[in-house]
């Protein structure tokens, strides 16, 4: 009888962590283990970033560590979000209150190799809506997937960091101070 395949999906996953965990320690420890949980019998991690340390975006206080992998699975994008929400929930993450806050995992949905999704969930849109603005995704992304494309605007991830990390232009506007 012949084998029947079922089409793969690669994704981008964005991975940060900016807590410790009591058993794993610091966020650098959390991140390197969050890639080892990524692989399970429905996902396979076929590359990941270095881990890099960034600033904390809102009121947190603490630095985070943030890493990327590029995966493949038979899971739809709900899906696949579903079991990483497991992940991060098995970290000891509980998603409640104010975004940007200390949190010992976060795992997020960057590109799918479908294009764009954007159906009936707030939790998920693709590509992700920070992906553009935020060098903590795009510079590990850059290291694993720097040649794929951004649905929305066809530029590179490459071409994404490359933008953001331009120098920006002094404002010629004279101020009064």
């Amino acid at each position: 009888m012949p084998r029947i395949f079922s089409l793969s999906h690669l994704y981008l996953v964005g991975i940060g962590s900016n807590q410790p965990h009591p058993l794993i320690g610091p966020p650098c420890r959390v991140v390197k283990q969050a890639i080892a949980a990524l692989e399970m019998e429905d996902i396979d991690v076929f590359a990941h970033s270095a881990t890099i340390q960034s600033s904390p975006m809102g009121p947190s206080s603490r630095r985070f560590a943030n890493a990327a992998a590029v995966v493949a699975s038979e899971l739809d994008p709900p899906a696949l979000l579903t079991r990483l929400h497991e992940i991060e929930s098995h970290f000891g993450r509980i998603r409640r209150g104010q975004s940007w806050r200390a949190r010992v995992l976060d795992l997020d949905i960057l590109l799918w190799s479908g294009g764009m999704w954007a159906e009936d969930s707030p939790m998920l849109s693709i590509p992700h809506p920070g992906l553009h603005s935020r060098g903590f995704v795009l510079t590990p992304a850059a290291m694993v997937a720097p040649d794929w494309r951004d649905p929305m605007t066809g530029l590179s991830i490459r071409h994404l960091q490359s933008r953001f990390n331009r120098p920006k232009a002094l404002d010629p506007t004279p101020h009064r101070y």
